[in-house]
């Protein structure tokens, strides 16, 4: 309860933390709504698309902010030296790890709450009036729900990495690379078995399947599958990390 108290003071008083999570909330519904109003139906006989996932659009940008802030928070411990004192006033190092985490991840998950519900609730009003006949909300709770999941699993996994790695910079760059490059290489791929593959191993293109509600069996996974390849990646990265911090010096 200590550690975790003392991490909490940390993390409360850090400069740039409050913006970074509201950051996280504005991008969320910033990029949602954007992406609604420009998806017009001429015609409702003839919609197509996924309205639920397009009103969730901004999930995609704040995971950059997710990874930006769940890394500093961690990486500038590092940078700064500060890490130092931390461990020797908590020498136990595995409980450092589990309150930061534990911490960062909620913290992420009130503020995607946050901006995924306004998301939820402005772009459904914006899809009606572009022409889109609308599930029921009941319809909307697991893609919904499914990416403050999202968002959660991935601040976990960049804790990891920023355990894992020790630098700010470097962390945000591994971060960054494991939730974009993989779509992009998925795309380069000119044969469909590995395409469909790196879709499948992605932690992005696996995890952000939760959001569809329409044509699921054309999905490389099944959603909550896909969801569970992304808490796999994030228990990998949180044990390298655990293992550096644990076997090596700060």
């Amino acid at each position: 309860m200590n550690t975790l108290h003392a991490e909490w003071t940390k993390l409360r008083t850090a400069s740039g933390t409050l913006g970074l999570l509201l950051g996280l909330a504005v991008a969320v519904v910033g990029v949602s709504v954007a992406a609604a109003v420009s998806l017009a139906c001429p015609m409702v006989d003839v919609c197509d698309g996924d309205p639920t996932r397009v009103g969730l659009t901004g999930v995609q940008l704040g995971q950059a902010v997710v990874a930006v802030f769940a890394v500093l928070a961690v990486g500038t411990e590092y940078s700064s030296g500060l890490i130092l004192s931390t461990l020797a006033a908590m020498p136990r190092r595995t409980s450092v790890l589990a309150a930061k985490a534990l911490l960062i991840g909620a913290l992420v998950a009130v503020a995607s709450t946050m901006g995924v519900l306004a998301s939820v609730l402005i772009g459904r009003s914006i899809l009606r009036g572009n022409g889109f006949t609308l599930p029921a909300m009941t319809a909307v709770l697991r893609p919904a729900a499914g990416s403050v999941l999202y968002l959660t699993l991935v601040a976990l996994l960049c804790v990891g990495v920023a355990f894992a790695v020790r630098s700010s910079a470097a962390g945000i760059g591994v971060a960054l690379g494991l939730l974009y490059l993989f779509p992009v290489v998925a795309l380069a791929a000119s044969d469909p078995t590995w395409h469909r593959r790196l879709q499948q191993i992605g932690p992005s293109t696996a995890g952000l399947g939760i959001q569809a509600t329409v044509d699921l069996h054309e999905l490389v996974l099944s959603p909550w599958a896909g969801l569970g390849v992304l808490a796999l990646w994030a228990l990998g990265w949180l044990v390298v990390g655990w293992l550096v911090l644990t076997r090596h010096d700060a």
